[in-house]
């Protein structure tokens, strides 16, 4: 059980690029102690895994699995999304995907699975056919005609591979979103990439929809204080216009 619970911390220590040193001393113990956790010679304490999971910024999972690897009871439940308990985390992301209009929102579970959409979002996607249940990356892999759509292909390829890349590190090994990145990396190696110069201050995603090019920035939510495994990896994703001639488009087409 020690031994496991060694390898996990070493292997998270070492995606974080932290150095035994570097934790012991962000951890308040010594190096020597970090060390002997790590080869399974010292069994941690529930107080010392968890110290451990802050300094190496883990997830709810992580941390879930750091403590069931020491032999200890997880810290995260994962409960039924229709639990009583979750209700007011609910009421707060329809509130915001109500708030936001006419803009688009939605909310995208860990691997880009559509939740929930607000009418803004899905009068965006209809033409796609993308709606709840989907899986945003999966779309913007193969669904052809959301592809066709989005004028700056090649751009939201990029930024969408820089966060597939940062959510890898965040979450560690995940192997949804790392085939995901893999083939992004693949479509981007071919197009020969964004590269060689400033980027610009917004970069807006461009649809192309009824005749119109609408351009969006966003910008992501997530809860702050929950022990609820799912409800932790919810993001909230909200569009903004980049251009006045998208708010006056999306105001428009919200008031019909």
């Amino acid at each position: 059980m020690a031994a496991e619970f060694g390898s996990a911390l070493k292997k998270w220590r070492q995606v974080r690029r932290m150095s035994q040193m570097e934790l012991a001393l962000s951890a308040g113990v010594s190096p020597r102690h970090v060390s002997f956790l790590e080869t399974g010679r010292s069994r941690p304490s529930r107080g010392m895994v968890l110290r451990l999971c802050d300094e190496l910024q883990l997830p709810g999972a992580a941390r879930n699995q750091l403590l069931s690897s020491a032999g200890l009871a997880p810290a995260y439940t994962a409960r039924p999304l229709d639990d009583a308990a979750l209700q007011p985390l609910h009421q707060a992301v329809d509130w915001m995907l109500s708030a936001h209009m006419p803009y688009p929102a939605m909310a995208v579970d860990r691997h880009w699975r559509l939740q929930k959409l607000n009418p803004a979002s899905r009068l965006l996607f209809a033409a796609t056919g993308v709606g709840a249940g989907d899986s945003l990356i999966e779309a913007l892999l193969e669904n052809e005609r959301l592809r066709a759509a989005l004028d700056n292909l090649e751009e939201v390829e990029q930024h969408a591979l820089a966060r597939l890349r940062t959510e890898i590190a965040h979450f560690g090994e995940d192997p949804v979103l790392a085939r995901a990145a893999a083939r992004l990396q693949e479509n981007t190696a071919e197009a020969g990439g964004v590269h060689g110069f400033e980027l610009p201050a917004v970069i807006p995603a461009r649809y192309r929809m009824n005749g119109q090019t609408l351009a969006f920035f966003s910008t992501i939510t997530q809860f702050g204080g929950t022990g609820d495994l799912a409800m932790s990896e919810l993001k909230i994703e909200m569009l903004f216009p980049a251009d006045e001639a998208t708010g006056q488009a999306m105001a428009a087409l919200a008031g019909q």
